[in-house]
């Protein structure tokens, strides 16, 4: 098992720092962040996130990710993508830095909800995804769908029907156990036997459901998912990493904390801690 922090999750670092911060902490890898981006005043998870490489004129900052990367001794679990499905001109953009990277897998992201025909969505999809099949073999890397809440892959059962079918060398999933509390989670081992081949990736954060104190129609309390550190969420991260040594997964699991009780600099080595323990429970227990 390797681990990797997905930069998304560091947005006060500099791709200097992160590399050279994860690497002193012990981390295997790194997961860069890849899009356009808003500015903002103070860094942010989204936007201003100074962790982040632009996806408009990416080709030129490939060699500088590589000195980056490679200087810090980590290895690149994949590249966080977040060109969708239907933007083919992006997703071959991401394509073809992870390739040059050396990367060998790209997130590409799905379809938000609501969509006007959700039937109409998913057919459409599945006939992009099948084109970006072809052009990650051309590439020789991999596509990943990832387990999303509010999209039209928020569960395994979704994803397996959309990908079905499809060369598992060019084409995977993300099991992400913190978007699963927002919504879509199955029990684990009945996911992966579903996924089979398909499970290429891991993602691990964590969310805990809490009432917000307000009161909704007819007098309902309401209540929000929030995230929150690996050690006071909702999402059994024990269990998971259990069937992950069942199945014998000896892949990437990519922490994306976005919580922030914890100052970021002991949020990644507490978690870094938190999952080489709990790895190690799972496997005496394989």
């Amino acid at each position: 098992m390797r681990f990797s922090v997905f930069t998304a999750s560091t947005p006060e670092w500099t791709p200097e720092e992160a590399a050279r911060t994860l690497a002193e902490q012990g981390w295997d890898g790194v997961e860069w962040r890849i899009t356009d981006q808003d500015d903002a005043a103070t860094p942010g998870f989204w936007a201003g996130n100074r962790a982040t490489w632009a996806l408009t004129g990416l080709e030129e900052s490939v060699p500088e990710i590589l000195r980056i990367t490679r200087d810090a001794g980590l290895e690149f679990s994949g590249i966080g993508g977040y060109a969708e499905a239907g933007d083919h001109v992006g997703v071959e953009r991401l394509l073809a830095a992870t390739a040059a990277l050396d990367a060998r897998r790209v997130r590409v992201t799905m379809p938000k909800l609501p969509v006007e025909d959700y039937r109409a969505a998913f057919e459409a999809t599945r006939a992009d995804l099948e084109w970006a099949v072809a052009r990650a073999e051309a590439h020789d890397v991999q596509v990943l769908v990832e387990l999303h809440h509010r999209t039209i892959t928020s569960s395994a059962s979704a994803a397996l029907r959309l990908i079905d079918g499809l060369d598992p060398a060019r084409v995977g999933v993300i099991h992400d156990i913190g978007n699963l509390v927002h919504e879509g989670h199955e029990d684990f081992r009945a996911a992966f036997q579903l996924l089979g081949e398909y499970l290429a990736h891991v993602h691990v954060k964590n969310v805990a459901w809490r009432a917000t104190g307000e009161i909704g129609p007819g007098g309902r309390a309401l209540w929000a998912a929030k995230w929150a550190t690996l050690r006071e969420g909702q999402a059994d991260i024990d269990a998971l990493f259990r069937e992950l040594a069942r199945i014998g997964y000896d892949g990437w699991v990519t922490l994306e904390d976005f919580s922030t009780a914890l100052p970021l600099r002991e949020r990644t080595a507490d978690n870094l801690a938190y999952v080489r323990e709990a790895w190690q429970r799972a496997s005496r227990t394989a």
